[in-house]
């Protein structure tokens, strides 16, 4: 079980350790935010960056930038784990993929629903997908805090639910937060993707290629109408998951290449300070067969989520986060406090109870080592909002005292949501090791 457990507990290792990054920057933009430097910080979101050339132009606010052309990045990146996910994870078997489809469905569906009802007849209705989101690297960082108290089986319950939570996000995008739309350009987009779809399903990839159709989908998504951060899921689903060469072929010509290498390196030299040419056709050849022996999927996976984790989603925080908490006559504080309400309770309650039930009635099974006071902790980890419920904010509204009271109710919500969490997680470990600290 090593080949699976292995990919998880290092995709955990560098989402948690990215959630403190995330953190900092979350932090860094309040502080600037509440600062004398407030309105020079706010305001350099606003400038606009223009990219132009005979025929064509592009001209974005560098928060719009960021917001539509990196996030459509980690759109991407999420697109890749569901289909590998579904293909060969943990939602590949109906049985072990039952309670985390089950607790996601409730964690979507219940947040909209108390927050429609809390909100009903006040502004800001179309909020009512900010807190269906759960911020996988923040709720996994909370885990993290625990260490190995925490059963593997509890994570990967979170992990699993998480990325159908971020799928279900993607669709209430696409339907519900995408507005006048231009069929044209739509329909030259999934053509290339059906396009695409054929060349992988007859092994004909290249990442050059993919790369280049990839961006004129997500620039014929940004000029239809439909969130451009679609286009990045939709090309995820494109790239192949079979590799090319198998890992013993790997194995017999690698050893042959770093033989003929170890050759050239024994010969006499007057300067071996820099490689010859049969050395560079040697590494060359080298990072071919290593590219052709990962899975294209997990070769892209791997590549992206340190920039992803890193840079992308620290740098959305930093240009997101940054709200004025001010409870003046210009807040709506109706509004913030009913997204932390949905966050809070409306997650617990339909991760929770749906999965109460689902065990109950033997249609799941609790993960191993998993009890139900840890399940209802993960259960509060849910409402962990923050990046994704701050993305759909940006969609929901374009008024900026909704966007900024919407931020507070995410971040207060999100914030009490984790320390709820954590507080019933460690009540539990302990539980189960009375002589833990």
């Amino acid at each position: 079980m090593n080949f699976i457990k292995e990919p998880i507990n290092r995709f955990i290792k560098l989402e948690t350790s990215s959630s403190i990054i995330l953190f900092a920057a979350s932090i860094a933009a309040l502080i600037l935010a509440n600062s004398g430097l407030s309105e020079t910080f706010l305001g350099f979101w606003k400038n606009y960056v223009t990219i132009s050339v005979p025929g064509f132009e592009l001209s974005k606010p560098i928060l719009k930038w960021i917001n539509d052309g990196l996030m459509a990045i980690f759109f991407f990146l999420i697109g890749l784990e569901i289909k590998r996910e579904i293909l060969i994870g943990e939602l590949s078997d109906i049985k072990k993929a039952s309670l985390p489809i089950i607790a996601a469905f409730g964690g979507m569906v219940f947040p909209a629903l108390l927050f429609a009802t809390l909100n009903k007849g006040n502004a800001g209705m179309e909020g009512w997908g900010i807190p269906m989101a759960t911020d996988i690297a923040f709720s996994l960082g909370i885990l993290t805090l625990l260490g190995k108290r925490v059963p593997v089986g509890l994570k990967v319950f979170l992990m699993a639910f998480a990325i159908i939570d971020d799928l279900g996000a993607v669709l209430v995008i696409a339907f519900f937060y995408s507005s006048k739309l231009i069929w044209a350009n739509i329909a030259i987009g999934l053509a290339i993707v059906l396009f695409l779809l054929i060349l992988t399903r007859f092994k004909l990839y290249s990442k050059y290629f993919f790369f280049i159709a990839g961006l004129v989908v997500w620039v014929l998504f940004l000029k239809s109408g439909i969130h451009s951060t679609i286009a990045g899921v939709l090309m995820a689903l494109t790239i192949p998951l079979r590799r090319h060469i198998k890992t013993s072929t790997f194995y017999d010509k690698a050893k042959e290449i770093l033989n003929d290498f170890r050759k050239e390196c024994e010969k006499p030299e007057e300067d071996k300070t820099i490689l010859n040419h049969n050395q560079l056709d040697a590494i060359d050849e080298m990072e071919e067969l290593t590219e052709k022996t990962a899975s294209p999927i997990q070769f892209l996976e791997h590549r992206l989520h340190g920039w992803v984790a890193f840079i992308i989603l620290p740098l959305f925080a930093f240009a997101n986060a940054g709200v004025v908490f001010s409870f003046s006559g210009d807040t709506n504080t109706a509004l913030a406090s009913n997204i932390g309400l949905s966050l809070i309770i409306g997650k617990f309650v339909g991760i929770f109870l749906v999965s109460f039930l689902a065990i109950k009635f033997k249609i799941s099974e609790l993960p191993k080592n998993v009890n139900f006071t840890s399940l209802a902790g993960v259960s509060f980890l849910g409402g962990l909002g923050f990046t994704m419920s701050l993305f759909i904010n940006n969609l929901a509204f374009t008024d900026e005292i909704l966007i900024n009271s919407a931020k507070m109710g995410i971040l207060l919500g999100s914030f009490v949501a984790g320390l709820l969490g954590y507080i019933l997680l460690r009540v539990s470990s302990n539980k189960k090791n009375p002589s833990a600290s």
